[in-house]
């Protein structure tokens, strides 16, 4: 049987349908405040069970039974004071799940980790698996997260887990709605002037839960694989969310320093009043780094052909609005 920890996350729902749609059946783990997507309420071969990584006890009764893992439960959050919350869901439940796998030796993890957790790029060339993570470049806390989260994977296969990670780029998607990567289309929809220098990944969710299910259905372990739709800049990707979405395209260029500027003055605001900002440094620095990831990896170990990107914007923007 199948355990999908974060199956009523963006990601593990995605995942979740696929799997059922192949007619297998799914041990879906949900916290008891989560809600149940409604794509995913009138699947029978779901068994919806109450647990949290952070608690072994519901961890090890949802493991009863269990042959195959897939790990996409994690805390995702750019706000400094979500540091705490992100080491104890990201890092201490991953390694609760790996010490509960590996007392169960049929058990295989596929483990969802992050470009995150890979290194920056050096003279210009494309991140890869082979990218080395480095503290030295102020890593955002979600980074530090995912890269101490693998860390623990990666103990665990050394101590003789059977497991494989991926490591996706921006994950995008219809189901996300305006939240999570969402916010990318919402800040563009709600009036954007200028856009960041920098580039990133996207990846359409199929796409990820696919390449997911391939890995666990292969006898590949003890690897990780980026996985990686294309390469956009910032300024590609944010005129072309505003001509689907019929709004005026952001013109001018905002300097990193501009964006640093301007989230410390948001944080200040926000303490001020309360409000969660949508700005903070770390996002400021992501967004003005110059990021392009390789996928020849992934393409060389399964059969995979990743959607192409602008049809999945124009998707996911007719559905948003």
């Amino acid at each position: 049987m199948i355990l999908v920890t974060g199956a009523t996350g963006f990601l593990g729902s995605v995942l979740t349908r696929q799997l059922v749609e192949q007619g297998l059946k799914v041990r879906a783990l949900k916290r008891v405040n989560s809600r149940i997507p409604d794509f995913l309420q009138d699947h029978k071969t779901i068994e919806w069970v109450i647990g949290d990584v952070c608690d072994m006890f519901s961890l090890e009764d949802a493991l009863e039974g269990i042959t195959q893992v897939y790990h996409t439960a994690a805390t995702i959050s750019f706000q400094q004071k979500d540091k705490a919350m992100m080491l104890e869901t990201n890092v201490d439940g991953t390694a609760n799940l790996v010490n509960l796998c590996l007392e169960k030796s049929q058990v295989r993890l596929v483990y969802v980790s992050s470009v995150a957790a890979l290194g920056e790029a050096k003279n210009k060339q494309l991140i890869d698996e082979n990218t080395l993570w480095e503290a030295v470049n102020k890593p955002s806390s979600y980074s530090l997260s995912k890269h101490l989260s693998e860390m623990e994977v990666w103990r665990g296969i050394a101590e003789g887990l059977d497991a494989v990670i991926v490591n996706p780029s921006i994950i995008i998607g219809k189901e996300c709605g305006w939240k999570g990567s969402g916010s990318l289309f919402s800040m563009v929809d709600r009036g954007l002037s200028r856009y960041p220098t920098g580039s990133c990944g996207l990846v359409a969710v199929e796409d990820v839960a696919t390449a997911m299910i391939k890995l666990m259905d292969s006898k590949i372990t003890a690897e990780r694989f980026v996985l990686n739709g294309e390469n956009w800049l910032y300024k590609d990707l944010f005129q072309e969310i505003a001509r689907q979405f019929g709004v005026k395209e952001p013109q001018k260029e905002v300097q990193e320093w501009q964006l640093l500027l301007a989230a410390s003055l948001m944080g200040w605001l926000g303490k001020l009043s309360g409000k969660m900002v949508g700005l903070t440094k770390e996002t400021a620095r992501s967004a003005s780094k110059n990021s392009a990831f390789s996928t020849k990896k992934i393409k060389k170990s399964i059969a995979i052909e990743f959607t192409p990107i602008r049809p999945k914007i124009a998707e996911i923007c007719r559905i948003l609005k």
